[in-house]
């Protein structure tokens, strides 16, 4: 007998994507402590490169609004929101969302990320990102990724760049940041450009396998 009970999105867990120190899943309500506190000691590393927090963006209001939003997006199979967990602490330390899913004739989707500052600049958000564009090229089987950076997020474009996106342009005032219209540099990466960039890593952890 076919089982008719309408599932929730609470029911549907979504994706579990793991590195050797990251792991990256949905959010859920019992995240809010600790994404809070990442955020809350981190707002003023974050504030230059995001949106403007709303005056309770930090509060478990605004974070289950937030959770319920994403779940929309994510059963539409338009987005994918996921929080950054240290693997051995079970701490949030980032996140990132795989967004503006397109399939038919583009096959493509943009990604967007952040880390708390205890955790920048000691590679969880490159094995990360790397984690979700696996997820992206081998899974969702998408054709392109595209990713934008303000003129001086230096630390984000040599992130983009180790992994092979290539620089596409600049354009002008494309997203509201920090409370105004910034202007961007484009990036994009193909599923052919990263059957190259995996390439060389196997290439590379063999040479180092040899020695």
């Amino acid at each position: 007998m076919l089982n008719l009970l309408k599932r929730t999105p609470s029911d549907q867990p979504g994706p579990v994507l793991t590195g050797d120190r990251v792991l990256l899943r949905p959010a859920r309500m019992e995240d809010w402590p600790s994404w809070a506190e990442v955020r809350r000691v981190s707002r003023a590393f974050l504030e230059p490169w995001e949106p403007t927090w709303a005056s309770d963006s930090l509060t478990q209001q605004a974070f289950r609004r937030r959770v319920r939003v994403l779940q929309r997006e994510r059963l539409a199979g338009t987005s994918s929101g996921l929080l950054m967990f240290d693997r051995e602490a079970g701490q949030v330390i980032g996140g990132l969302t795989i967004a503006d899913i397109r399939r038919g004739v583009a096959m493509t989707c943009s990604i967007g990320y952040w880390i708390g500052e205890p955790y920048a600049r000691q590679g969880y958000m490159s094995e990360g990102v790397a984690v979700v564009l696996a997820h992206i090229f081998e899974t969702l089987r998408l054709h392109r990724v595209e990713a934008a950076c303000l003129p001086d997020n230096e630390a984000s474009q040599r992130l983009l760049r180790r992994l092979g996106f290539h620089e596409e342009g600049l354009a002008r005032g494309y997203l509201k940041i920090d409370g105004r219209w910034q202007d961007h540099r484009l990036f994009a990466l193909l599923e052919s450009d990263w059957r190259h960039y995996r390439l060389q890593q196997h290439q590379h952890q063999a040479a180092l396998a040899g020695d």
